[in-house]
């Protein structure tokens, strides 16, 4: 209990003070640590088994119901009629024994072209006890956190594929406690995704069938979040680039096996280096409540203009801007449409979050039903908080659509 109430108070106290004044400051050096940080960071967290045993990737996967977080676009190419999947994740239990992420998606398939779907993601942090500043009890309250979505996916030919997502993103972290003396309230936006899925049949192998995809998602391009009563200091929602390739080759009528990557970035502006006067204070910009840049750019900007300059704003210069990517490597094998096996590589750099991580994972289908889960194995520390992360899936797909005429121009 006690770690939880300081990793949600932590979070608060950040989320109340990530204005421009308040930002880090790097240690002077080339490669100091310069963490990106935002608000409602469970938007982040992969929801479903499946890409969790691929180490978190799936912008260019095969569709399935749980399209919606990695590439709302696939859905379009989706083969049944409809479905819906539950996914369940115990988030953080190296720490704590009762957060939990839940994950419910849905979709129909209204004709060969066109697509829609709906998802309901809910983040607890179980059971807080709040107090005061000499420690009395303020009662015990549920913090939580939950993103409604929904999206329309369109096949624009044969090939490729287009979607746009709108969500709703709601975080009650304090249920309207005071939080050092500021009185906070529950953070509310409105976000969008804008996504494109492409795949084909390809004859590069000569003793083989094969297909390649690439899929592209811009996802949580939303307004700011603010906490605060006085609802002036706002930050920026996790917008995330999304991009990757995939090959599956067709080994035999019974076996197949893919490899993917997946590529991303956060679009959120990066924090400066502040100027430090000859006492190691920042220098205040007289007439403003900001500070002197030594290097890098305002981070107090709007959401558009913080999405353009997050590709060119680190104070470290092109060389930091490439550390800001992660990458997902993944691979999943399959016998006769049946049984999966997976396993994947998440890569991070160590100034930018250092996650690094194994994942593994399995998979049944049978008839309309399937089963996925997967296992997290960080590589950074033996006492990692991700250690023993275990997702499970649930899924349900059913009929067939016919097929009708696709636009090939």
């Amino acid at each position: 209990m006690k770690i939880k109430f300081l990793l949600i108070s932590g979070l608060v106290v950040l989320m109340l003070n990530l204005n421009s004044q308040n930002y880090n400051n790097l240690s002077g050096q080339e490669d100091g640590i310069n963490v990106i940080t935002t608000a409602v960071p469970f938007l982040m967290i992969g929801p479903d088994a499946r890409a969790g045993g691929m180490a978190d990737g799936g912008v260019a996967s095969s569709p399935d119901a749980s399209s919606m977080h990695w590439n709302p676009a696939k859905y379009a190419f989706i083969d049944k009629d409809f479905g819906f999947s539950l996914s369940y994740t115990p988030w953080l239990r190296n720490l704590v024994n009762d957060i939990n992420l839940a994950y419910v998606t849905g979709y129909v398939k209204l004709d060969e072209l066109q697509t829609i779907a709906f998802s309901l993601r809910y983040f607890t942090l179980g059971d807080i006890q709040f107090t005061d500043d000499q420690g009395n009890s303020l009662g015990t309250y549920k913090p939580n956190e939950f993103a409604l979505s929904g999206t329309y996916a369109r096949k624009l030919h044969q090939n490729l594929s287009l979607a746009v997502a709108g969500r709703f993103i709601y975080s009650d972290l304090t249920q309207g406690q005071n939080v050092q003396g500021v009185e906070t309230k529950p953070g509310i936006s409105i976000a969008a995704d804008v996504a494109l899925y492409w795949q084909r049949k390809v004859d590069w192998f000569s003793n083989m069938d094969a297909e390649f995809a690439w899929g592209l998602n811009i996802s949580n391009i939303g307004n700011k979040i603010s906490y605060s009563g006085s609802n002036i200091q706002r930050d920026f929602i996790p917008t995330n680039f999304r991009f990757g390739p995939r090959l599956t080759l067709e080994l035999d009528d019974y076996n197949k096996i893919s490899f993917q990557l997946d590529i991303n970035k956060l679009l959120v502006p990066t924090p400066p280096m502040y100027a430090l006067d000859s006492n190691n204070n920042r220098i205040p910009i007289p007439g403003s409540d900001k500070f002197e840049i030594a290097n890098g750019m305002d981070p107090e900007v709007p959401v558009m203009r913080g999405m353009i300059q997050s590709w060119y704003d680190a104070p470290g210069g092109a060389k930091e801007e490439f550390r800001e990517f992660n990458y997902a490597f993944g691979m999943e094998y399959w016998y006769n449409n049946l049984l999966a096996l997976r396993g994947g590589f998440f890569w991070e750099d160590n100034t930018k979050g250092n996650r690094k991580y194994f994942d593994l994972g399995v998979g049944l289908r049978y008839n309309t039903f399937g089963l996925d889960f997967s296992y997290l194995i960080p590589v950074v520390s033996q006492q990692h908080p991700l250690q023993n992360t275990l997702r499970f899936s649930l899924l349900f797909d059913f009929g067939k659509t016919a097929k009708t005429s696709v636009p090939k121009g």
